[in-house]
């Protein structure tokens, strides 16, 4: 009986419901759309019903006002459109919209627009108005991670959002002195940082190791200086650098994405690079790595290497802002420390740049006065550099606290991975170690993460810190753009940002989706004759988190370094250097594993790889997990050997140095699959070579 009433009550409460909304014109079926989910949040969101449609026809329409500023960023847009999932570019035009039409215009004096923010109002057109183009930039963004996780990569939610970051600097620091970094790598560092909207790269241009991992000797301990140098060019690192073309077309591909390059040059400690090319400037008393602040050739050495990036009309170093290091010196030599730095951030801005440096004069106390106005320190460490006494003295920061924000691979301190929930939940870039500031502050210019590759030798390589940095660079998006305001909880963030990657056409991560976890298969026998041969396949690369299985049948007489897969990441041999063993390599590192594939039988092998070792199956057993290795020094350091594999796929065989002999049931899965998952694949083996 109380059922049947309470039915009777809903009945009504419906028939209420409906006549009231006929009164308002609203139907039943209209939705208010919610705020689309993206990284960094929306500011504000007004939602409408329905989605905006982006047919084929669409096209890119600047306001004729403003079109000299707007078609580069109606360029770049277009072009992210192309390399995305519609593989489709769109006509770039000037004038008025029609519908169905992306319509870019400026408003300089509208104040109601914040710095870098933009007005989207999504309806028959979509508008997008702002006071200067980055914010314009900005609102594509967005659209492009609305569009990234609709099905048909069509469809954005009609509404209007406004939208504006919290804090101006919103950064990565990324060692290169450690460890050699690509330029195309660096290229797509550029566009994945700009699609969560992060705008500020500081590249670390020069360091060194530590010499208790190199027998406790300066002249073998490592060192790199990254840019192509004429004045000394015994500066220039061997093993990896930027030309100065190289470095000049990055930071204008950043401009164009609305992101800044901000360099490093790391004086006067970290500089063994440097004592290593004139000798003469380096320390006695601290060690080659300090260099000799008494010493005047230091001056006129360190000088010549930053005018050759600074002076003239077309400067290496196009950006507004040069970081001069300043960091870690001994404190014994404070008054010295001090004057070397105000020398540098004289003649640094004596070629109309702006001076960035690390935050150390609370470490190096004395009466030697160092320039204040208009420097920006990075405040790591508050031991170092104590944040209320710097803005006291005139000076602005960038938050970089290193108990939150330091990513050191597998070093065994600070973060091999960032703790993302804590981030999420507890931090925002005015807070500086034991220090916190109103977020409206302006001397706190906004927070920047770093990784540092401090262990040299230790097998990172770039996927590894990838992997590391997409995580952070996620929430940190969102901490230093939103600042403190979090509208949804962790968990569901986390879950969301899994629909989002590194932008249009970047998969850096090695995702591959599919319906099921078999992502590439080659079910017929492929035969390999050495040298050139090989197929191509549709993937360059699997990244952590996989399994690949397949049958071999090696012929004899395989040379040494026969390779059984390849891609420009790494390569997987038959038989690794001279061992005669499986094995592979990637970046400079060889891994062998302790089984040697027999010659004119088949076998089965199955390699599953995560982003902590490699591990090898031989017939469905597991043979050997390649995870936690060390190097080990004659003084006793330990450093941890990664171990890992980001698989090649984009060869079977090699376009160079294939194996000789046939491979079969070759299987690619997005999955780790274990026990009798993978027995049951090692019982697929050919009965004959046919």
């Amino acid at each position: 009986m109380i059922g049947r009433k309470l039915s009777i009550l809903n009945i009504f409460l419906l028939l209420t419901i409906g006549s009231q909304a006929q009164k308002n014109s609203q139907p039943l079926s209209s939705a208010v759309n919610p705020a689309p989910f993206v990284i960094p949040a929306l500011r504000e969101w007004s939602g409408a019903s329905g989605n905006f449609v982006l047919h084929n026809k669409a096209r890119l329409v600047a306001d004729p006002a403003f079109a000299p500023v707007l078609l580069p960023v109606a360029n770049t847009f277009s072009a992210d459109l192309k390399a995305g999932p519609l593989r489709q570019a769109f006509a770039i035009k000037t004038g008025k919209p029609r519908p169905g039409d992306v319509y870019f215009t400026l408003h300089p004096e509208d104040t109601t627009i914040k710095k870098e923010g933009y007005r989207l109002t999504i309806g028959e057109v979509i508008t997008i108005e702002a006071r200067e183009p980055v914010g314009a930039l900005w609102a594509t963004r967005s659209l492009l991670q609305v569009l990234e996780q609709d099905s048909a990569y069509r469809h954005i939610p009609r509404g209007q959002a406004i939208d504006y970051p919290q804090y101006a600097v919103r950064g990565f620091v990324l060692d290169c002195g450690r460890k050699f970094f690509s330029i195309d790598f660096l290229r797509q560092y550029v566009q994945f940082m700009s699609y969560y909207k992060m705008n500020d790269f500081h590249l670390h241009l020069n360091d060194n190791g530590f010499k208790d991992f190199f027998g406790g000797n300066w002249d073998s301990t490592y060192a790199a200086f990254r840019l192509e140098n004429n004045t000394y060019p015994g500066l220039t690192a061997k093993d990896g650098s930027y030309t100065k073309k190289e470095f000049i077309e990055l930071q204008q591909l950043a401009r164009s994405y609305g992101v800044t390059i901000v360099p490093e040059i790391d004086v006067p400690a970290h500089s063994l690079a440097f004592t290593k090319a004139v000798p003469a400037i380096g320390s006695k008393t601290y060690g080659m790595d300090h260099l000799d602040l008494d010493n005047p050739l230091t001056y006129t050495v360190i000088d010549q290497v930053f005018k050759e990036y600074l002076e003239g009309p077309n400067p290496v170093f196009i950006g507004k802002e040069v970081h001069i290091g300043t960091d870690e010196y001994s404190k014994k030599e404070a008054e010295q420390f001090r004057a070397f730095t105000d020398h540098y951030i004289r003649l640094v801005e004596g070629y109309g740049k702006k001076v960035r440096m690390w935050g150390a004069l609370t470490h190096a106390q004395g009466k030697t006065p160092v320039k204040a106005e208009n420097v920006t320190m990075n405040w790591w460490y508050n031991g170092y550099a104590d944040p209320k006494k710097m803005m006291e003295l005139g000076y602005d920061g960038i938050s970089t606290p290193d108990g939150w924000l330091y990513i050191v691979p597998a070093a065994g301190y600070y973060y091999d991975y960032l703790n993302t929930k804590r981030l999420y939940e507890k931090w925002t870039p005015n807070m500086i170690g034991d220090q916190t500031f109103p977020e409206s502050d302006p001397l706190v210019r906004g927070g920047a993460f770093a990784v540092w590759n401090d262990h040299v030798g230790n097998g990172i390589t770039e996927k590894d810190v990838h992997h590391r940095v997409f995580p952070a660079m996620q929430v940190l998006a969102k901490k230093m753009w939103n600042g403190a305001d979090s509208s949804i909880p962790y968990q569901t963030f986390l879950e969301k940002s899994k629909q989002l990657g590194e932008g249009p056409g970047l998969n850096m991560m090695g995702r591959i989706h599919s319906k099921d976890s078999l992502v590439y298969s080659y079910k017929n026998i492929l035969r390999l004759k050495g040298g050139n041969s090989f197929i191509q396949t549709p993937l360059q690369g699997i990244g952590y988190g996989y399994t690949v299985a397949f049958s071999i049948y090696p012929g004899e007489d395989n040379p040494d370094n026969a390779v059984l897969f390849s891609s420009p990441d790494a390569v997987v041999k038959l038989k690794q250097l001279s061992t005669g063993r499986l094995g592979f390599s990637r970046e400079g590192y060889d891994y062998t594993f302790d089984y040697t594939v027999p010659v004119k039988q088949w076998s089965h092998i199955t390699i599953t790889g995560d982003h902590k070792g490699t591990s090898l199956y031989v017939n469905g057993v597991l043979k050997e997990r390649l995870e936690g290795g060390k190097h080990r020094f004659a003084n006793g350091k330990e450093m941890a050997k990664v171990q890992t594999l980001f698989f090649p796929l984009q060869y079977i065989g090699d376009p160079q140095h294939a194996f000789t002999g046939r491979l079969g049931n070759i299987k690619v899965f997005n999955c780790i699959l274990t026990g009798d998952k993978i027995n049951a694949l090692a019982q697929v083996i050919p009965n004959s070579i046919h």
